[in-house]
């Protein structure tokens, strides 16, 4: 998520200060990625010395309120319009992790593989959980940035699966993942188990 474009966005809907913006972030994201005021008081000292930004008088409580610029809003305007790239986001620690693992000696490599789908398994069933405590519209923007991190979760389980069989093909004397036993998950699982939860 662009912090600097988040911002942007929030000040579309009208003058705010520091502490309003991170609110409002926050409860726009459900607070999935929370933000520290420095983060946002940085990104405001940027945006203005671009000139996408401008400070306004300080309130009798002494808070600076801040407005977007007519160039704010084209750069706005403009990163709606751009689809984001794949090569645009932070790198992959999950996949460079496992890359060096294969290639440093003594790492027990299906250990990594397994201690992260545990993990990964735990917070998909956490944020499917979270998904059915509301149903309001107005939390639809924090449910579809939820759902988005269920189906990246449900991806990377499904890769760690993929990372598991091939050790297995591709590395002599790996031991085979054991056979699924009665009441083990898979990811489609977790999110039906997740889902029978929040309906109780």
């Amino acid at each position: 998520m662009s912090i600097r474009h988040g911002l942007l966005a929030l000040l579309e809907r009208g003058q705010m200060y520091g502490y309003q913006l991170r609110a409002a972030f926050e409860e726009s994201t459900g607070s999935t990625w929370p933000l520290n005021i420095g983060q946002v008081y940085t990104t405001l000292s940027r945006l203005e010395r671009d000139g996408l930004v401008r400070p306004l008088p300080e309130s009798e409580a002494g808070q600076r309120p801040y407005e977007i610029t007519d160039a704010g809003r084209a750069d706005l305007a403009l990163w709606f319009a751009t689809p984001i790239s794949r090569t645009d986001r932070p790198r992959d620690e999950l996949a460079i992790k496992l890359a060096l693992a294969l290639t440093t000696p003594g790492v027990d490599v299906r250990s990594v593989v397994q201690a992260q789908r545990s993990a990964t398994m735990r917070a998909l069933q956490e944020l499917t959980r979270l998904k059915y405590r509301s149903d309001r519209p107005e939390d639809l923007p924090w449910r579809l940035v939820l759902d988005s991190m269920v189906f990246q979760a449900e991806a990377e389980v499904r890769w760690l699966d993929h990372c598991e069989t091939s050790l297995v093909r591709h590395q002599p004397g790996v031991p085979a993942p054991p056979a699924p036993r009665p009441g083990d998950a898979d990811a489609s699982d977790a999110a039906r188990w997740a889902d029978e939860e929040a309906r109780r």
